[in-house]
């Protein structure tokens, strides 16, 4: 049966959707891949194998609560992402079953996978790797509100382009990069997620080379949308919308916040449609004046930092305004701002996190510490996540 049927959608209600015997099949058919590694052989699609603990993110327009949870065979942490099904309109119900078809097409290291998916009562539940360190928007708000040392931008940047050219050349437009999509687990290994924006390219030929939908429940990501895909006009977009979106990435990481927030949504369309582009803040772009005004709560201004020219001339690739003039993600990877990066995976940003402790860590405590579990559920109630996409 097609992953799309979409007769199961159209006419009937989410609740005869889920106890369909298709549509249940539908839906799990995610963890039937291709080409099966061992990890998604051993994660199976049995509730009784995860002991659900503590939330540690939602989303979705709050039908999504993402768990920590232990996977019992095994003793290992994994992210468990449950839907309510039981809330969810048609609509939600067709950007799920795209988004399981999208992550049945896909297998790369810096995408998120999907290791088990399933139904259990009225709720759909997402097995994937624990991201120890949670997203980059969760440790710039945690820890780093001016902005990511260039070193490790440079590392996120890297990892999140090798993803997103994969994507690319397996015929998507990705639409949803930003900091919150951009995770980060123990090793270093960085993986971007939000494949429920994906779509497909139109056009003649195998793969097409443009788009022209507007992305569903797309108000939360119309900071990083290219002007092109704000237009919606007959030209439509292509893959270098994306490029536009890192180029936002980079400067959210870089500043430590998005660029265009302030701004009424109808003033930031205008000042994108008009050509505004975004800089990365420090003393080559910031007046001298305001930089040394003192605000009587720093000795020092914030932003008084210099990135390099190669850092600049990146993200000035990323923002030109004719998208046929900007670099395609294969393009942009052998990018000088990349030497920085190359050094053992990883390395420069787990020593930046030192000391703390990714969340596996806290959990390995010996047997007679009853309390090891007790501590990773406790810790992760008391942080401050922005909307953990996993």
């Amino acid at each position: 049966m097609p992953l799309f049927r979409c007769s199961c959608l159209a006419v009937r209600s989410p609740r005869e959707v889920l106890h369909d015997d298709d549509a249940q099949q539908v839906l799990t058919s995610s963890v039937d891949l291709r080409l099966k590694s061992t990890t998604m052989q051993m994660y199976q699609a049995n509730p009784h194998h995860y002991q659900v603990l503590v939330e540690i993110g939602s989303g979705f327009e709050e039908l999504v609560v993402v768990n920590l949870a232990k996977h019992l065979p095994s003793r290992s942490l994994v992210a468990l992402r449950r839907v309510n099904l039981d809330s969810c309109s048609h609509e939600h119900l067709s950007l799920l079953q795209g988004e399981l078809h999208t992550s049945q097409l896909f297998q790369h290291p810096n995408l998120l996978p999907y290791w088990a998916t399933f139904i259990v009562e009225d709720e759909l539940w997402a097995v994937t790797p624990l991201m120890d360190y949670g997203s980059a928007r969760d440790l710039l708000s945690s820890r780093f509100p001016n902005g990511l040392p260039e070193g490790v931008i440079a590392h996120l940047l890297q990892e999140t382009l090798r993803g997103l050219d994969y994507v690319h050349r397996m015929g998507y437009i990705h639409r949803a990069v930003r900091a919150s999509h951009v995770l980060v687990c123990r090793e270093g290994r960085v993986r971007l997620s939000g494949l429920r924006c994906c779509l497909p390219l139109e056009g003649s030929g195998r793969r097409g080379t443009v788009a022209h939908s507007f992305p569903a429940h797309a108000h939360l990501s119309l900071p990083w949308f290219s002007p092109e895909l704000l237009r919606q006009n007959l030209q439509g977009y292509s893959t270098k919308s994306d490029i536009y979106s890192v180029g936002i990435l980079a400067c959210e990481l870089a500043n430590g916040h998005v660029p265009f927030k302030d701004m009424p949504m109808t003033q930031m369309l205008l000042e994108k449609l008009n050509g505004t582009v975004p800089c990365l803040l420090d003393v080559h772009t910031i007046p001298p004046e305001e930089l040394d005004a003192n605000d009587g709560l720093t000795s020092t201004h914030p932003y008084r930092r210099s990135f390099s020219t190669a850092f600049h001339d990146f993200t000035n690739l990323c923002f030109r305004n004719d998208p046929h003039r900007r670099p395609s993600a294969a393009t942009l990877l052998n990018h000088q701002f990349f030497k920085q990066a190359r050094r053992k995976l990883g390395e420069a940003l787990l020593d930046l996190l030192a000391p703390a402790a990714p969340l596996a860590d806290l959990a390995a405590a010996p047997p007679e510490n009853h309390n090891g579990l007790d501590d990773v559920t406790a810790r992760l109630e008391q942080l401050q996540t922005d909307d953990w996409d996993f």
